[in-house]
């Protein structure tokens, strides 16, 4: 008997053109799973397994292991999570075109450097070796990304405060022209990208970040045109930039991520101008703490973070930290919390933290789903604790 809308094994192979044999394996694996399946054993497949499917075949395609494809598809089937995912993998497809891009160039270069000096130039040899062992990082980029759109959408579309966290702190860096200013930790680049209107024409900005992808990221977003954005990949403890070139520094949510914060601040200390401030944002020990809750009711082994942020550096302690290096510091708490009644925003912000989530929820998706709709469905509240500390010198 035929089922509406769901596909036998061989008319879904056939509408990916795959083999069964594939569509089976990966049922196996616990990568993607048949939506109904008969007493016989008979498989069936929706169009949500299908775009699901083709989400798989576009990271495999893209080299990502099958034990990363089970983790970054767990939440497939639901349509907005989907959607933000595809988003994301178009800019890993456009990171892998200017990668290879650079690795044309550079095995153009070296076949150049032979025919004209009849010998290996070793230091293209190794920039060349450097470019095609780059996949690793475009992974581990794509699956930051992902994360830090989750917690950014979260946060967008379901705050109370309808001011938003990023022009709320844009105002609190009193922008004035003629300015020259450093961003530690930009990420991709929502700050600016928020807020571009309301930046002087004559201004510049160094955007700075640990990571690479970061940074295309932000350049796609902000326009590689706007001569007001510069862009450089270091580490924030060690800021490539003479003493005093900075009027102002901004760090936002970036200090709990840094191992040596004292050398931070000590550098950032370093690169402000007489009279420079800097600006730091941070979390205090009651931020989203439903959620933490929640994820603990379904599951008391789920934690999201193997690290509690606010104790290295948080609203509680950020002030006593930054008086070692700064004389006049004063913090600002922005007001806001979260409210929704859908479930899955949630649960993308859930998938998207640190934690072990992944590993525990990956065999109990759809149980997970179903008890986040119920605790959603009637309003569900979550609790905001961030602020920022302004230093002067």
């Amino acid at each position: 008997m035929k089922l509406p809308g769901y596909y036998s094994s061989g008319q879904f192979a056939r509408m990916a053109g795959v083999s069964v044999r594939t569509i089976r394996f990966y049922d196996k694996q616990n990568i993607l799973k048949p939506s109904y399946v008969k007493a016989s054993g008979a498989r069936f497949y929706t169009d949500s397994d299908f775009g699901r499917l083709q989400q798989i075949l576009l990271l495999k395609y893209l080299g990502f292991s099958l034990e990363d494809i089970r983790e970054m598809t767990i939440a497939g089937a639901d349509y907005r999570l989907l959607k933000n995912s595809l988003n994301l993998q178009k800019k890993l497809v456009q990171d892998r075109i200017e990668q290879m891009q650079l690795v044309e160039s550079a095995i153009e270069d070296t076949v150049n450097a032979i025919e004209q000096e009849h010998q290996i130039d070793w230091s293209h040899m190794l920039d060349l070796i450097h470019l095609t062992g780059a996949e690793k990082s475009l992974k581990i980029h794509y699956q930051n990304a992902t994360n830090i759109s989750a917690r950014i959408r979260l946060h967008r579309d379901y705050s109370t405060n309808r001011q938003g966290w990023f022009p709320w702190v844009y105002e609190r860096c009193r922008i004035e022209k003629g300015e020259k200013i450093l961003e530690l930790g930009c990420g991709n680049g929502a700050l600016w990208t928020e807020n571009l209107s309301r930046l002087p024409a004559q201004i510049n900005v160094v955007l700075s970040d640990i990571s690479e992808g970061m940074l295309r990221d932000a350049r796609r977003s902000i326009g590689a045109d706007d001569g007001r954005f510069s862009y450089q990949a270091f580490d924030c403890a060690r800021i490539p930039f003479p003493d005093e070139s900075f009027d102002l520094v901004i760090a936002n949510h970036v200090l709990f991520y840094c191992k040596e914060i004292g050398q931070v601040l000590r550098e950032v200390r370093r690169v402000l101008r007489p009279g420079g401030r800097f600006l730091c944002s941070a979390y205090g020990s009651s931020h989203m703490k439903e959620i933490s809750q929640l994820v603990r009711q379904f599951d008391s082994r789920i934690v999201l973070s193997a690290e509690k942020l606010y104790e290295q550096f948080g609203l509680e302690n950020g002030q006593k930290i930054l008086e070692t290096c700064f004389s006049s510091v004063s913090c600002v708490r922005y007001k806001d919390s979260i409210e929704l009644d859908q479930a899955e925003p949630l649960i993308e912000y859930i998938l998207s933290c640190h934690g072990n989530q992944n590993q525990i929820l990956l065999e109990r998706y759809k149980d997970f789903r179903l008890f986040t709709e119920e605790k959603t469905s009637h309003g569900f509240h979550i609790s905001k604790d961030a602020g920022v500390f302004i230093n002067f010198l």
